[in-house]
């Protein structure tokens, strides 16, 4: 039996789940903003709990790396490399580009599989971090930032139908409305979204060390100017 503990703060959305042998056993998630610092820490208790009252051993804990929100990944990532240590269990690091990808293989009921997935994450103004799947997670287009216009992805195997998913449809909708092109959601993926994949990297022992395993930002963090005059002034000065 395998009892993952599944951590997703990679959006606005902070939740936790418990999978057992790849079924949802427990799952909680917030969607108040900026609030998962205070609510991951609870929810993890609460899961911890949940499995000591089902007197079940935790075998490893899967996070989400990200891209995805800067501060996000680093609180969840943060607790994920704690419990991995204090525990002495593994670490599965999991893309948020493939979780995302996988929820659209479940969203879309009418595919036949040979449908190309792409998730889209919204990096603000017209810029999104995405990437281009086949339904065996075979990268066709690799995870990078791009700017939306109305050639992005026109190029890419272009007579197989294209479902995107993620924040980053309500922006891509005018843009890339066409006949191959299905919206799928904008809800971002939650950590019971995860189970799939952190199953199947559990059964292959497929971690990652605690100790040097970074969130996946794409690019570099861009720190934005005060609004304020005098927090500019004293950010200037240092």
């Amino acid at each position: 039996m395998s009892v993952i503990l599944n951590i997703e703060t990679s959006s606005e959305i902070c939740s936790v789940a418990v999978s057992v042998d790849g079924t949802v056993d427990f799952h909680i998630e917030s969607d108040e903003a900026m609030q998962h610092s205070r609510a991951l820490a609870d929810y993890v208790e609460k899961a911890l709990s949940h499995i000591a009252r089902r007197e079940m051993p935790l075998d490893a804990v899967a996070v989400s790396l990200g891209p995805g929100s800067y501060t996000g990944l680093r609180i969840g990532l943060s607790l994920a490399k704690g419990l991995c240590f204090a525990r002495e269990i593994p670490l599965i690091g999991l893309s948020t580009l493939e979780i995302m990808a996988v929820k659209g293989m479940f969203a879309c009921h009418d595919s036949e599989g040979d449908d190309l997935l792409v998730p889209l994450i919204d990096a603000r103004r017209m810029e999104v971090y995405t990437a281009v799947y086949d339904f065996a997670l075979r990268p066709v287009l690799p995870p990078q930032p791009m700017i939306l216009d109305e050639a992005s992805f026109r190029d890419i195997e272009p007579g197989r139908r294209m479902l995107f998913i993620g924040n980053g449809v309500t922006k891509a909708k005018e843009l890339l409305a066409s006949d191959r092109s299905v919206f799928l959601s904008a809800r971002m993926p939650v950590a019971m979204d995860m189970v799939a994949l952190a199953e199947r990297a559990f059964r292959n022992s497929d971690f990652v060390d605690p100790a040097y395993v970074v969130p996946l930002y794409l690019k570099e963090y861009q720190a934005s100017t005060p609004k304020n005059k005098v927090l500019r002034e004293n950010a200037a000065a240092r």
